[in-house]
């Protein structure tokens, strides 16, 4: 039925249980599984050098959680795709470029106040999603 199912990975608790479920979905359905992480922009008006530190900072994070994401599920590189953005718009990009079934994301991640309840990335996914998306408590 899936044949490219995609998790939207944040490193939050959440985000671990759906990249079980996902890695189980895939398995069970043959699938291809990718997965993302999205990180903020850094402010530009940061300016030098604190702009530098600052993406620097955030791309380790990035990379650290998009590695655990890896491992997790045992997605090879070439299947993690690491953006720039808000989580929910990139999140929406890779799936339309990655020509996902499916969607897996935990219910809440790692954002402050938007977070509360459903999550407002999660909401705004589910809302704007072209395939069905599985959120994971």
């Amino acid at each position: 039925m899936f044949k490219t199912i995609l998790l939207a990975y944040d490193g939050s608790d959440h985000a671990r249980r759906a990249a079980q479920v996902a890695k189980a979905e895939a398995e069970a359905h043959g699938a291809r599984l990718v997965v993302v992480h999205a990180y903020e922009p850094v402010p530009d008006y940061l300016g030098e050098p604190f702009f530098e530190e600052a993406l620097n900072r955030r791309l380790e994070r990035a990379e650290r959680v998009l590695a655990e994401a890896m491992a997790l599920t045992g997605v090879p590189r070439e299947d993690a795709l690491l953006l720039e953005g808000r989580p929910a718009e990139a999140i929406l990009q890779a799936a339309l470029g990655e020509k996902a079934d499916l969607i897996v994301m935990g219910t809440r991640g790692l954002g402050a106040v938007g977070s509360l309840f459903l999550g407002s990335q999660s909401q705004k996914v589910v809302a704007e999603a072209p395939c069905p998306v599985l959120l994971v408590r």
